[in-house]
């Protein structure tokens, strides 16, 4: 029986629902999901396994005009995921016209492999909509394979997915059976204590905020982690923390909780806050936290 084996790249602009797909298609919350654009800053890869296939997805952050380095770093990764890339995927959503950069844009039109691109949020249109996007898609990116979706509800997942192992190249699987990413365990503390930080402070706060698990100790029932969340400022610490600690404990108890479903084990879980100075514009800093791979 021949194998099937391949890296399929999720691009798009911010909040169309990249992470919600690759979750959908492991079956795990790899990528954090928030309402939030920049939710996702690093190139996460999700790997489903089958008997006769191995599909390397991979979700992008948002492509997006950089304002400053650690954006400019967030768009390398989606520029590394046109490189490796055996099956492209473009995510839309309905009502949208067009990608927030030109550049990469082309390189979705001028694309060698195969492109699926994937009209999200359908349940939020109507049939005459809905026809009108296929048009528009079909005319701006002709060399793509157009399928209406709905990454929340469901709807055409399955048959994405089928469609994306019939396009993949034979080839013997590029990691091992049984694995499900290619992060480390701390990399998803980080992102959960960040998801919680992301969905209950506003305006600046979770863009400012990097989070760095510093101690992972795995004992036969329970996990003892030291995370500590980095901020610009000393006002910004001072929201983190809230009145007498009760909006980092809330972060600290809700992240508790969803690494204890996460790892299915018990977690101790000790949060401290700390002032590192302009760290989304400092080189050395960014590459400390696996941003900068230049």
């Amino acid at each position: 029986m021949s194998h099937k084996a391949g890296f399929v790249n999720i691009i798009g602009n911010p909040n169309v629902g990249k992470s919600t797909l690759m979750n959908a298609f492991v079956g795990e919350k790899l990528s954090i999901i928030t309402s939030k654009a920049q939710t996702t800053r690093h190139r996460i890869l999700g790997i489903v396994n089958g008997e006769d296939f191995q599909v390397v997805l991979s979700d992008t952050p948002g492509i997006i005009k950089p304002a400053y380095e650690l954006q400019a770093s967030m768009m390398d990764f989606v520029k590394s995921a046109f490189e490796d890339a055996d099956l492209l995927i473009y995510m839309v959503e309905i009502g949208e016209k067009e990608l927030k950069d030109e550049a990469f844009f082309n390189k979705i039109t001028n694309a060698a492999i195969p492109v699926l691109l994937l009209l999200n949020k359908i349940d939020t249109s109507n049939q005459e909509q809905l026809e009108g996007q296929v048009q528009l898609w079909a005319e701006k990116v002709p060399n793509a394979e157009i399928i209406p979706i709905s990454a929340l509800e469901g709807f055409n997942v399955k048959e994405v997915f089928d469609r994306i192992i019939e396009l993949l190249p034979e080839s013997p699987a590029f990691y091992p059976k049984d694995q499900l990413t290619d992060k480390p365990e701390r990399f998803f503390v980080n992102e959960k204590i960040r998801e919680k930080i992301l969905m209950h402070y506003k305006k600046e706060i979770p863009y400012a905020v990097e989070v760095d698990t510093e101690e992972f100790f795995e004992e036969e029932n329970i996990i003892r982690m030291r995370a500590v969340i980095m901020v610009e400022r000393e006002t910004q610490k001072g929201i983190i923390i809230g009145h007498k600690g009760s909006a980092l404990k809330r972060v600290g108890v809700e992240s508790r909780k969803d690494l204890e479903k996460f790892f299915g084990k018990q977690v101790h879980l000790e949060l401290y806050v700390k002032v590192n100075k302009n760290w989304r514009s400092d080189q050395r800093q960014l590459k400390r936290f696996g941003y900068n791979q230049k």
